[in-house]
C-alpha cells in the first residue's frame, strides 16, 4: 500500500544546508551588522539544540553574551529579527549561487513520488522563503508546486519538538497520519512527528 504522503524537513534532511548555509550566513548577518560574532563548528552544532533562526541567535546570546546590549538603542527582538533578516538573506545568496544542493537520492525520490501520485509536503521550522529558495534552486522553478503543503516555523505557535507543524500538514493534507511517511534528520524533529502520529 502506498503511503499517503511523504512529509520532509528541509535543513539537514532535503540538503545539508545547516553547516554549509545557515552557519556562514549567520556569520556573515553578524559581520554586516559590525558584530565581532562567528560561530564555528563546534558551537554550531551545540546550537542546533535550538530549533529556529532566531531561536539560536537568543540563546547565543544568553549563554556567550549575557551582558550584551543591542546597539542604537534597539531592543533585542528587534536585533535579533533584523539579524535573522540578514542572515536569510545571506542564505539566499548562497543557494542561488549553486554553493547548496540536495542529499544524494532526494530530486530521485521525489520525482518518483509525484510519478506515483504521492503527495508530497514540507514540516520544517526553516521560512517559507528559505523553502521556496532552495527548492527553485536545485529542483527547478516548478519545484514548490510539487508540495501539496508548506508548513514552515514562521507559521506555527510552537517549533520543533512541538507537533504542531506536523499536525497542521497532515490537516491541510487531509491524510491519516498513520499512513504518512515523515523524513528527519534531527531528535527534535523525529519527536514532533512521532508526537502528531506520523512514523
Amino acid at each position: 500500500m502506498a503511503p499517503a504522503a511523504l512529509i520532509f524537513d528541509v535543513d539537514g534532511t532535503l540538503a545539508e544546508t545547516e553547516h554549509e548555509g545557515h552557519r556562514p550566513a549567520f556569520n556573515e548577518a553578524f559581520r554586516e551588522a559590525g558584530l565581532d560574532w562567528r560561530w564555528d563548528e563546534a558551537l554550531y552544532r551545540e546550537l542546533l539544540a535550538v530549533t529556529g533562526g532566531k531561536e539560536r541567535i537568543r540563546r547565543f546570546v544568553e549563554r556567550y553574551r549575557p551582558g550584551f546590549r543591542p546597539p542604537a538603542g534597539a531592543s533585542l527582538d528587534e536585533l535579533v529579527a533584523r539579524l535573522h533578516r540578514a542572515k536569510n538573506a545571506a542564505f539566499a545568496r548562497r543557494v542561488q549561487s549553486g554553493a547548496l544542493g540536495l542529499r544524494p537520492g532526494v530530486a530521485r525520490l521525489l520525482r518518483e513520488a509525484r510519478a506515483a501520485g504521492v503527495p508530497l509536503a514540507i514540516a520544517t521550522t526553516t521560512s517559507p522563503e528559505n523553502v521556496e529558495t532552495l527548492l527553485r534552486h536545485t529542483l527547478g522553478a516548478d519545484a514548490p508546486g510539487w508540495f501539496s503543503v508548506v508548513v514552515a516555523g514562521d507559521m506555527v505557535s510552537a517549533k520543533k519538538p512541538s507537533p504542531e507543524v506536523y499536525e497542521r500538514a497532515v490537516h491541510a493534507l487531509g491524510a491519516d497520519p498513520a499512513r504518512c511517511v515523515a523524513f528527519e534528520d534531527s531528535a527534535h524533529g523525529v519527536a514532533a512527528a512521532r508526537g502528531a502520529g506520523v512514523p
